[in-house]
């Protein structure tokens, strides 16, 4: 057997929002199966999920896919974080999700993550001149052109590892504030979508890392009268997607305005910097759905409605949040 390299990716502790970590084991190759994947540990005290006095957290492997940046048969791991007896730990969101997906599969949902993200270096965005601003939004959304457009290189990239590692990534495009950047991932089930995003997080951070530069998916990158960052989440059950489904998506959204706080809550840190009812955005405050209106809390798309059947996009989750709560709460909400 072949020694190769398993990068073992796990989520940390840290508040208000959650950072990825990772190590790599040297394993017995190839990899075909997750049953090959030994768990692993780490040092909880290090990362927010432990105390000193007892450290010690284990992963849990859940997913695997080959590693674009190595290349041969290594492998990047995604895993669960649990104590060392096996029992979930609090940090652990996945877990919460695998049953939700297990409870609501028969209403076979789809997700669609849109990740919006925005690249610095040092304390600037990429492109933006020193201690300066740039011309004001407009030009940049799907720009072409060096003065409108800065990291293209690292996105080209970072898609190309998305494909090799064959995650559902199904597009990206320029965001409306220079410097910024979406890759959208899906349509896929919850647990895959979620698994996938992170994974797809980890290697857009760890590609911008080669060309000295990172990424940042705070809501709110940059005060002012710019466009924030968000994780529009794209989301239908199989009777929306049937005959007679508008009606369905439209109950969905009357589910969703009742639940908006609870919402709110699990849909990313300083999400209020964002959600100011501009930009794009519904206030934070209040809810509201609506056909093509990107200022509302919810968008029906406008092939929805014309084909009568379809899906909804949920507005609100900032980008950084955590989709394995984004997707049980949307699960919970509108297939209960």
């Amino acid at each position: 057997m072949a020694k190769i390299k398993a990068e073992y990716i796990w989520i940390d502790g840290n508040k208000p929002t959650a950072k990825l970590r990772s190590k790599t084991k040297i394993i017995d190759g190839p990899v075909t199966e997750l049953s090959q994947l030994p768990d692993w540990g780490f040092d909880g005290s290090s990362t927010l999920q432990a105390e000193g006095h007892d450290s010690d957290r284990a992963m849990l492997p859940v997913a695997f896919v080959p590693d674009p940046i190595r290349g041969g048969d290594h492998i990047l791991v995604m895993t669960e974080v649990r104590y060392p007896d096996g029992n979930v730990h609090e940090t652990n969101k996945r877990a919460h999700l695998a049953a939700v997906a297990k409870d609501f599969a028969a209403s076979e949902a789809w997700f669609g993550i849109e990740q919006e993200y925005t690249f610095f270096r040092g304390r600037s965005p990429l492109g933006w001149p020193e201690g300066g601003y740039p011309a004001p939004q407009g030009p940049f959304y799907c720009g072409v052109g060096a003065d409108e457009v800065f990291g293209r290189d690292i996105v080209e990239k970072h898609m190309d590892a998305c494909l090799q590692a064959g995650l559902g990534i199904s597009g990206i495009n320029a965001e409306v504030m220079p410097g910024q950047w979406e890759f959208q991932v899906g349509p896929l089930g919850p647990l895959e979508v979620a698994d996938q995003l992170w994974i797809a997080r980890w290697l857009l951070y760890r590609i911008a890392e080669d060309f000295g530069v990172n990424a940042t998916i705070h809501p709110k990158p940059v005060k002012g009268d710019w466009n924030g960052a968000g994780a529009h989440t794209n989301f239908s059950t199989k009777g929306m997607r049937e005959d007679g489904g508008f009606a369905i998506i439209e109950e969905a959204c009357k589910k969703l305005g009742k639940k908006h706080e609870e919402h709110i809550a699990v849909y990313g840190a300083d999400n209020a910097q964002r959600l100011t009812g501009l930009h794009e955005t519904c206030s934070i405050h209040n809810f509201r759905y609506g056909v093509s209106d990107r200022g509302a809390s919810i968008r029906i798309p406008l092939p929805t409605v014309k084909k009568g059947k379809g899906y909804l996009e949920d507005r609100r989750p900032a980008a950084n949040m955590d989709p394995y709560e984004v997707c049980a709460i949307l699960l919970e909400t509108v297939c209960s």
